[in-house]
Parts: C-alpha cells; sequence; structure tokens
C-alpha cells in the first residue's frame, strides 16, 4: 500500500503534483486545477492541526467506510463531498492566487506533514475520527492521488 511514509511513494506524488498544469482538465467533479491545488494545502493544514474542520463524523464513517478508505484495494470514488470549510467551489478555504506559488505551497504543507512523523500527538480527522500516524500517513497519499487523478496526473 503506498504511503507518505514511504520516500518513494512521496516523491511519486511530488512528481505528479510538479506536473500539474494551470490548463489540465478535470475529469470529475467542479473544482478547477488552480482549486484542487488550493484544496490540498487545506487539507494538509487540516493533517497537520493548522486547521480545524467540523465533524462528520459516526460509528460508521469511524469503522467501515475508515477501513474500506484507507485500506480497501479500490480507488476512491469520484464523487466524494469534502468538508465546508475546504470546499473551494463554494468558495471556502484558501483563495487561488498565482498558480507556481500555490503548487509549490502545497509542496511545502506536505513535506511539513510527513516531517510530523515520529515527534507528535496527530489531530483527529474530521470524517474518520481519530488516526494513527501510518494511517494519516496512507491518507495523505490517497488524498492527493484522488485529486491528481482528477486531472489525469
Amino acid at each position: 500500500m503506498k504511503t507518505l511514509a514511504r520516500a518513494r511513494d512521496k516523491d511519486e506524488i511530488l512528481r505528479r503534483l510538479r506536473s500539474l498544469r494551470i490548463d489540465s482538465p478535470r475529469r470529475w467533479g467542479r473544482m478547477s486545477v488552480h482549486q484542487m491545488v488550493c484544496h490540498l494545502g487545506d487539507a494538509f493544514r487540516m493533517g497537520t492541526g493548522e486547521l480545524t474542520l467540523s465533524t462528520a463524523t459516526g460509528l460508521r464513517h469511524r469503522t467501515i467506510v475508515k477501513w474500506i478508505a484507507l485500506y480497501a484495494p479500490l480507488k476512491w470514488p469520484p464523487d466524494i463531498q469534502t468538508r465546508p470549510e475546504i470546499d473551494q467551489v463554494a468558495g471556502r478555504g484558501r483563495c487561488p492566487s498565482n498558480f507556481a506559488d500555490d503548487v509549490a505551497e502545497v509542496e511545502a504543507l506536505l513535506e511539513a506533514f510527513v516531517a510530523r512523523a515520529g515527534s507528535t500527538e496527530w489531530p483527529t480527522h474530521p470524517i474518520f475520527g481519530r488516526l494513527s500516524e501510518s494511517a494519516w500517513m496512507r491518507w495523505g497519499y490517497l488524498h492527493v492521488d484522488h485529486h491528481l487523478r482528477q486531472f489525469g496526473v
């Protein structure tokens, strides 16, 4: 299973992220590529505890859905809804500014997220509840992979 805790998987994600272009066409969803980049930044801010999101969790999300999302050998489906605080289309979350700068910021946030490993307590995920460090690293990989696939990268 791929994870940001593994250097080669992290490097793959960073390479794919750097291959995005401002005109990369979306395959599904509502966000533009630039909105998606900002959404990824907000998600990593959530993962480092810098940004707190409203919870939408129940026993089913904290158990069955979490296990399927993180460990089943399936790609995340296109129609997953995000939390309102980081819904770029609704005008929430960080606003896009300069595309190259925003991509570089996501790279830095990803690196900061990975650097937390082994040295800190992790926040509670707004949907999955408490996650171990390895589950957070798995989530980080899968979340970015999902959105990169959204733009064919």
